[in-house]
């Protein structure tokens, strides 16, 4: 039987507020609402939510390594136990496929068992050693003991276009919880009744491993003031985002605003730039108009890593490449978006794109009524993409825009006026790269993330991953929202000076209970 709905934010481990607007959810292959009301989270909600998060947080720091990891893999269990019917929900409010959202669903699961593989191992606090030296001349060396704690409070937003992946047991939640924070998620209202299905996961989670009622909470609503006050609230501590520049913009620039000041880990927009050398366009200039192709309208577009500029140097194999291109773009057949919203989204950014250059090709036509758009793929040169900066922007969707230059030179300064971005991409040959290695200099001062005769969309969840960049793709460049490193944003160093053995935390004792790496007196050990 289908689990009946709340409707309503998820407070302390139950549903509350019932005082609020009221919205509904929205499905955008149908065109039409469906589904129970859910309600508009109150500041007194939102209030309540933090200030158990807040009364929790002591109680969930002082957890060992082996309850909170118990915990992050409950919380997976729970979420595969929910079966088809968390699918079927987050089909029906996203349009996304139910493959791929059964694929997304075991990435989720599996973000949340690796970081419980981290919390266990425990080297991630960086424990950082160095012993006093009482005889040192003229002044002695104090003990100095440093590693990473949990802010507090961490308000996660869920992201549009990964309905479980980025959204309420994402890797945000996934990564704050692991980090000793408690969380309280703001659910995205495209996809309300799946963020409710995984909350009380969380929930049930949370009450099987034993921890504080507060340790997790689900805030629902439509409206910006929601989210703001999320953000203004002096319980939060910290913020991760994952959605539009303007969204992320406005979240970051409250979290200034406040008399304390909060970080606020957001991952915007991104162009994801590709340059396609002239020696890859010589031997393979039709594959990588039909790669370009599939990455571009890949799930209609909708990822952050969506290739969204093409940089080559004029001539015959790029004419050549430029007519195929058009030949692939122009049989692409129209895809439903997530929403309403972004696609008025992206068709803003397709008329703002056709304003200034020529539309090379697009799509078979698509069906507004059904939340559908067509892709399409621009072209121009150098010099207008150059003097016009908008061209620059993302549009995000089944588009892209291709730069062709007349000159190497040209080239270099198109990479060079680039903004910050999640990724950049290189097709060519080995002698390309060497001809062209100053490129690879550039791209790295660009993305965090650079890509060698391949497409940036697919985003491998490891430890060496960087999904980050510059901005405007982020908020923090030195951080990544995918990997195990992500678990280092909801952290902060501190340092420990001449504590005797027994006020230390397990970690920067002498006797190493948790056999940590640990960096002693310059030096990596497990002593």
């Amino acid at each position: 039987m289908p689990v009946k709905l709340y409707g309503r934010s998820i407070v302390e481990g139950g549903p509350v507020g019932d005082d609020g607007g009221t919205f509904r959810a929205f499905n955008p292959s149908e065109g039409r609402e469906f589904g129970p009301e859910f309600h508009e989270a109150t500041p007194a909600v939102v209030a309540r939510a933090l200030d158990s998060a807040a009364r929790a947080f002591q109680q969930y720091r002082a957890k060992s390594a082996e309850e909170v990891a118990g915990f992050l893999e409950a919380i997976a269990r729970n979420v595969e136990a929910l079966g088809d019917e968390l699918l079927e929900t987050a089909r029906a409010e996203t349009a996304l496929p139910s493959e791929r959202l059964k694929g997304e669903r075991g990435r989720t699961t599996a973000q949340l068992k690796m970081f419980a593989g981290v919390v266990r191992e425990g080297s991630w606090v960086e424990a950082t050693i160095d012993r006093a030296e009482p005889e040192r001349k003229p002044v002695p060396k104090p003990d100095l003991r440093r590693m990473l704690i949990p802010f507090g409070p961490v308000a996660v937003f869920g992201a549009s276009n990964f309905p479980l992946a980025f959204s309420v047991a994402g890797g945000d939640t996934a990564s704050a919880l692991a980090a000793g924070n408690t969380v309280v998620v703001k659910a995205h209202p495209a996809h309300p009744g799946t963020s409710e299905l995984v909350a009380r996961a969380v929930v049930a989670a949370a009450e099987e491993a034993g921890m504080p009622s507060g340790v997790f909470s689900l805030v629902q609503g439509q409206s910006p003031e929601v989210s703001l006050a999320v953000v203004e609230h002096p319980r939060t501590k910290a913020v991760g985002f994952t959605g539009s520049l303007r969204a992320g913009r406005a979240l970051f620039d409250a979290a200034a605003r406040r008399p304390e000041p909060i970080p606020v880990y957001a991952e915007m927009g991104s162009v994801n730039p590709v340059f396609v050398l002239p020696g890859a366009l010589r031997e393979r200039g039709a594959e990588f108009a039909e790669g370009l192709k599939q990455s571009v309208t890949l799930g209609t577009g909708q990822f952050c890593t969506n290739p969204g500029l093409v940089v080559g140097v004029q001539g015959e194999a790029f004419g050549k490449f430029l007519d195929k291109t058009d030949e692939l773009f122009a049989a692409a057949p129209p895809g439903t978006m997530l929403n309403a919203g972004i696609r008025r989204g992206y068709e803003e950014g397709v008329e703002r794109l056709q304003r200034i250059v020529k539309r090379k090709a697009g799509g078979a036509a698509a069906d507004a009524s059904r939340t559908q758009a067509a892709a399409c793929v621009f072209s121009t040169d150098a010099a207008t993409f150059l003097d016009k900066r908008e061209l620059g922007e993302e549009v995000f969707g089944p588009s892209t825009l291709v730069v062709g230059c007349q000159s190497v030179e040209e080239l270099r300064r198109v990479a060079e006026g680039l903004e910050g971005a999640l990724t950049a991409t290189i097709h060519g040959t080995p002698e390309d790269l060497r001809e062209y290695a100053w490129l690879v200099r550039v791209l790295e001062q660009k993305a965090g993330r650079l890509v060698f005769n391949g497409f940036p969309t697919g985003v491998e969840v490891c430890a060496a991953m960087q999904h980050g960049g510059p901005y405007p793709a982020t908020t923090d460049a030195r951080t990544t929202s995918v990997g195990t490193a992500a678990i280092k944003r909801f952290a902060r160093p501190v340092c420990y000076q001449n504590f005797p053995q027994e006020a230390l935390p397990p970690e920067l004792r002498d006797a190493n209970p948790r056999r940590l790496w640990r960096l002693v007196d310059n030096r990596w050990t497990k002593d």
